[in-house]
């Protein structure tokens, strides 16, 4: 370990500004880290495989969507708590291993075929009107809240139920419906968003859409606008997330979005249509498109283009720091980010700063930002198709944070690092865009000396790992997620 010490400091690159504050008599750190040019498998956003196998191995899916039967979670009245979480457990086996997030729909009717309904056995199939339908629904979406709104594994809820697939159409909920449903999962969801099908229903409601023809050219002036002027309106886009599916087996859809997948990703025209209405209506992530060939190079690169369109990206453009820390006094932190991508990240995860022993890259120190919000870390606004810009651009925000490191502290060289973790156990989760990267989530800003000036300045880019090569993140389980019932 001393060796790998000593080697680190010889290739250090002296590349950072040194600024001395006027009146302070100290001396700060200002570096200015290099934008990583990749797309990155971010949690909450971008291609969402369903669940399964697929989504373990998926280049970019850290979503993954589930689809429930509702005689799968519940078949008679008297069925309880234990067979919805019995039946999650199953069915979301190891997404936590993967930092794999899960958005369940529940439905009852799958299409027009019969015997592909899933009535519980004591409910009538096809009977949405029924005072037992009404009490049954309202019954069902409490206990889902009860299993899923505390459950980490949970990215949000889409309200389906209503229609084939839980689309809301043959039929669609009427305003009574709507009503119903909307008080019932607005009482059960207080923590996870609740998205619907059609931007037009559940209007009073804070809900994000799933459009499950996404980009589909027959319906643009719809849908399309129906969630433009959803955003337009009511700023929905910036609260909730706007998602959906690609649609590959109806009507016109190899005019747009294309024949199949690897025809949206690897056509130009196709994939410019495709960026162009993520970026216009804040698209944070999509399925379907996602059962892409990634062995096929065109194919790979026109994804490559999309994730990064996808949802959030946070540029760091500008870190400052005190150069030297005295143990048991305050040191200060300042970093400016940016959010290049088309929608925010919608849950307040915290930001850590940390010191790393320079050797072994192992956390020696940690603490959390006070009075800082990921979410409002929104990117741009009024996509302009000919400049390929947001017209309102997005806003650079400053985060200032001031820390005691512990008198017990040994003397010496500490690298500074940056995270963004998951709630879920507190560990690193989300990658900043940038390329000084270190696997398992931390991003390495440069050198701290604690009792002294640091031996050196800018950390070398040769030290640095590739974040889009890293596959170790996770999270953990609340105790009251019983993974192993069922298992």
């Amino acid at each position: 370990m001393l060796i790998r010490h000593a080697i680190l400091v010889c290739i250090v690159m002296p590349l950072v500004l040194w600024v001395s504050i006027a009146g302070g008599g100290s001396h700060q750190m200002v570096i200015k880290p290099k934008e990583y040019p990749g797309a990155l498998r971010n949690p909450l956003k971008g291609f969402r495989p369903d669940t399964g196998p697929r989504a373990f191995t998926h280049e970019y899916g850290a979503l993954a969507r589930c689809y429930l039967k509702w005689n799968e979670l519940e078949n008679s009245e008297s069925d309880g708590l234990d067979r919805i979480i019995r039946v999650c457990n199953q069915r979301w086996k190891d997404v936590e291993k993967h930092n794999i997030k899960v958005i369940p729909r529940v439905y009852l009717d799958w299409d027009e075929k019969e015997g592909n309904e899933y009535w519980p056995a004591d409910m009538q199939v096809h009977d949405y009107g029924s005072d037992q339908f009404k009490q049954r629904v309202r019954r069902l979406v409490q206990r889902l809240g009860e299993c899923w709104d505390n459950d980490p594994r949970v990215a949000w809820v889409q309200l389906g139920i209503i229609g084939y697939w839980g689309e809301h159409h043959h039929p669609s909920p009427d305003e009574a419906m709507q009503k119903l449903l909307g008080d019932a999962f607005t009482a059960a969801f207080r923590n996870k968003k609740v998205t619907v099908r059609h931007p037009w229903e559940f209007t009073d409601y804070e809900f994000g859409i799933y459009w499950d023809s996404w980009a589909y050219i027959q319906q643009m002036d719809t849908h399309g606008e129906g969630i433009a002027k959803l955003n337009a309106e009511r700023d929905r886009w910036k609260v909730c997330p706007i998602d959906g599916e690609c649609a590959y087996n109806w009507g016109r859809y190899p005019q747009q979005p294309g024949d199949n997948p690897n025809d949206t990703l690897a056509d130009p025209a196709h994939r410019t249509w495709l960026i162009e209405t993520i970026r216009r209506l804040h698209g944070n992530d999509l399925g379907w498109v996602a059962g892409y060939n990634a062995a096929d190079p065109l194919v790979h690169a026109g994804a490559e283009e999309v994730q990064k369109a996808f949802g959030y990206r946070f540029v760091i453009e500008q870190v400052r720091y005190d150069a030297a820390v005295v143990s048991g006094q305050a040191f200060h932190v300042n970093f400016s980010v940016r959010n290049s991508g088309s929608a925010p990240f919608y849950y307040n995860w915290p930001v850590e700063v940390s010191l790393l022993d320079p050797a072994s890259r192992e956390v020696v120190w940690e603490d959390t930002l006070e009075s800082v919000d990921i979410r409002s870390w929104r990117p741009g606004d009024q996509w302009n198709s000919k400049t390929q810009r947001y017209n309102i651009e997005a806003t650079t925000y400053d985060v200032d944070g001031s820390f005691v490191v512990p008198e017990d502290l040994p003397w010496g060289d500490y690298v500074l690092a940056l995270a963004i973790l998951d709630p879920a156990g507190m560990v690193p989760s989300v990658r900043f865009t940038i390329e000084n990267y270190f696997v398992g989530g931390r991003h390495p800003i440069g050198f701290v000396g604690v009792g002294k000036t640091p031996s050196s300045t800018e950390l070398a880019p040769v030290l640095f790992d590739d974040p889009s090569q890293d596959w170790t993140l996770h999270y953990g389980l609340a105790p009251s997620v019983d993974a192993s019932a069922g298992n």
